[in-house]
């Protein structure tokens, strides 16, 4: 399905079928992905400070928290298609970076640049939910406007992927 034909209710139905036949909870999704999310920061923080103290036991904790890591991962995107794995978790780790640094400028009173690597970040969280929920598939992902979308990625996923919803 090209990005630029995505029409909010054949994927509606889409959603429901799925969350019908295989009984998905979109919240639960959110927080498995934010899990997966902190878990590949911990992978950095093992390796940084593995190779900072010249401990081996951190990297030995980075094996761990990869495995854990890639089984929860698995839950979620299958690998069987490409690179699409790959991709999956470089959108979760640049989401959780971007969110990071975004939060730094919030902190430091820089609304505007916070602003702009919020809406990156969930760009990049966006994505990750448009592959995970089959919605795109990635030879279709075009530079194309917002304004020639019916529907984007974004609104898609805002729609469907709510927290808040039990």
């Amino acid at each position: 399905m090209k990005e630029n034909n995505l029409n909010y209710e054949e994927v509606l139905k889409k959603i429901e079928g799925m969350k019908k036949g295989n009984n998905l909870d979109l919240s639960v999704e959110e927080d498995l992905a934010i899990a997966i999310m902190n878990l590949i920061s911990l992978e950095e923080h093992f390796f940084f400070t593995g190779s900072k103290t010249e401990k081996s036991e951190y990297f030995d904790f980075l094996i761990e928290v990869r495995s854990m890591r890639t089984k929860l991962l698995a839950k979620m995107i299958e690998k069987t298609e490409g690179e699409v794995w790959c991709i999956s978790k470089h959108l979760l780790a640049t989401c959780m970076r971007l969110f990071e640094v975004g939060t730094k400028f919030q902190a430091d009173n820089k609304k505007e640049e916070a602003k702009e690597v919020f809406e990156q970040a969930y760009k990049m969280f966006t994505m990750f939910f448009a592959l995970r929920l089959k919605i795109i598939n990635i030879p279709d992902v075009k530079n194309i406007s917002e304004e020639e979308k019916p529907w984007t990625m974004k609104d898609i996923v805002n729609k469907m992927v709510d927290c808040c919803k039990e």
